[in-house]
């Protein structure tokens, strides 16, 4: 089952495809803005694709490989963390978000951990829904999208080794 480099260049031209749409169209062509937690999927599958870049170049084989299957399992749970908590700003919260202005901002002004903490918080941006298909919105698909990869790394890292 998934041997050679296959799954890392799968995994990795996925990522390519997912950062490509969020820059190309929803940015460019669609002129959506990105809210902070926006960026901080995209970053989080930036990194992915980077471990699966990594991984594609290297070729690792036995315990290397479940290292790599490893890494990427973890940061697909990062991103999924991170969407998640952005669906649930979207559709389970009924609190109001404040605004907190652009992350370029917050980066200006804050300290790093408190950027971070108020991201996660939510602002005004975040709970708004500007985009969906099947009823789900970006965030959404963002998540099944990271959970599809997340199979992939667990077959990565309990896969066969051939």
């Amino acid at each position: 089952m998934y041997a050679g480099r296959t799954p890392f260049l799968i995994g990795f031209l996925a990522c390519v495809a997912a950062v490509g749409a969020a820059l190309g169209y929803f940015q460019q062509y669609l002129g959506l803005e990105p809210c902070p937690l926006c960026i901080f999927q995209r970053i989080s599958v930036m990194v992915v694709g980077a471990i699966f870049l990594v991984a594609l170049v290297h070729g690792p084989a036995g315990i290397g490989r479940q290292v790599y299957g490893a890494l990427l399992s973890v940061a697909n749970l990062a991103g999924i963390g991170i969407a998640a908590r952005h669906l649930w700003l979207q559709y389970g919260t009924h609190e109001e978000l404040s605004c907190g202005g652009t992350l370029d901002f917050m980066l200006e002004n804050d300290p790093l951990m408190k950027v971070i903490t108020d991201v996660f918080k939510g602002t005004g941006d975040c709970g708004e829904i500007v985009w969906s298909l099947f009823g789900i919105s970006i965030p959404g698909w963002t998540l099944l999208f990271l959970l599809g990869l997340l199979v992939l790394s667990l077959g990565i890292l309990f896969g066969k080794r051939s």
